[in-house]
């Protein structure tokens, strides 16, 4: 039982020491796939990785990366979330028909989200540790319950529209940044979330997290709260897709299908990052770089014109050897 986010000290020597092990350990495959994407991607793009192009990037994948990050925390604790992208298209929906391009109601509206958000998560968790209905199970009725309620409020054509204001986290950055010229907010919000996510697996939360994952009646028998631990990785689930709502509705518009296949997007993304599907083992940091290489493959595909029936084909082969590899390793 590792948390790989959890580092003793906080010198120069042990940081030293916590990279290499990083980089020697749970992350050098993920590295080691995401360097070969990069070459290819370079050879076949040679401009791609220019500071413009590489933040325009980042700004796209910023969604996918922070629903890894939230999927992170479910499926470390031994769970799943199979709702987060009918979540994620529901948040999308409600923010056009409630804010209908008024912008004195952009940021209630805003606020509304993350409370359905919260609301979404807290139903799982307790689902799933109070009446003991398997993760599996429960999120895939909630994704069910998700998309019927989209589809009978909107009739499936979404109405309404969003502000100016709505946009501006998905669409917008700072201006006039030398060599880059613009910084997207999203690419900022990605960071900020990136590093509260390291430091959360580095408290005494993250270390029950995994230690949960690993084996709740052992941890139940230390003290942990399990039922409550996980009911909190649901709530950062839900969380996170808000956030990747409100950034996919800022960058893309309203849409009836645009959370459509992110919550196994972004489990194969967890799964490719060396996270464990039963739990206990692996980082949010690979998790995060799983959901970047899987976005930067789906690059490489579109500039060698491969179908995109091609990237779910690609999840699953994902999937499938990310689980054996981890089964003959444990052996």
């Amino acid at each position: 039982m590792t948390n790989t986010d959890v580092t003793p000290g906080a010198g120069p020597a042990s940081v030293v020491r916590w990279a290499r092990r990083r980089l020697t350990g749970g992350l050098a495959p993920i590295v080691g796939i995401l360097a070969v994407i990069c070459v290819a991607l370079a050879a076949r793009q040679p401009d791609f990785f220019a500071p413009v192009s590489l933040l325009a990037f980042l700004k796209t994948a910023a969604p996918l990366i922070i629903l890894a990050a939230g999927q992170y925390f479910v499926i470390v604790s031994g769970e799943f979330d199979l709702s987060v992208g009918s979540l994620v298209t529901a948040e999308v929906v409600i923010a056009a028909r409630l804010i209908d391009n008024e912008p004195g109601r952009t940021w209630p509206v805003v606020a509304v989200l993350f409370a359905v958000g919260l609301l979404v998560g807290l139903v799982n968790g307790v689902v799933t540790t109070a009446l003991r209905v398997p993760s599996f199970i429960t999120t895939l009725a909630m994704y069910l319950i998700l998309v019927g309620a989209v589809f009978l409020w909107t009739g499936g054509s979404p109405r309404g529209g969003l502000t100016e204001q709505f946009r501006l986290l998905g669409r917008r950055g700072w201006e006039n940044v030398p060599v880059v010229e613009v910084v997207p907010y999203a690419v900022v919000l990605l960071l900020a979330i990136g590093v509260a996510a390291v430091l959360l697996m580095r408290s005494d939360f993250g270390r029950t997290l995994v230690a949960v994952g690993d084996n709740p009646r052992t941890a139940e028998l230390a003290g942990a709260r399990v039922g409550w631990t996980k009911t909190i990785a649901f709530l950062l689930s839900g969380v996170s897709a808000a956030v990747a709502a409100i950034l996919l509705g800022g960058f893309a518009g309203v849409s009836g299908n645009v959370g459509q296949g992110l919550e196994f997007a972004a489990i194969t993304a967890v799964v490719l990052g060396g996270v464990a599907l039963g739990g206990g083992r692996g980082s949010v940091v690979g998790a995060m770089l799983g959901a970047l290489t899987l976005k930067l493959l789906f690059t490489l595909f579109n500039f060698y014109a491969v179908s995109g029936a091609a990237e779910t084909v690609a999840q699953g082969v994902i999937i499938v050897a990310a689980v054996a590899i981890a089964n003959l390793r444990r052996r």
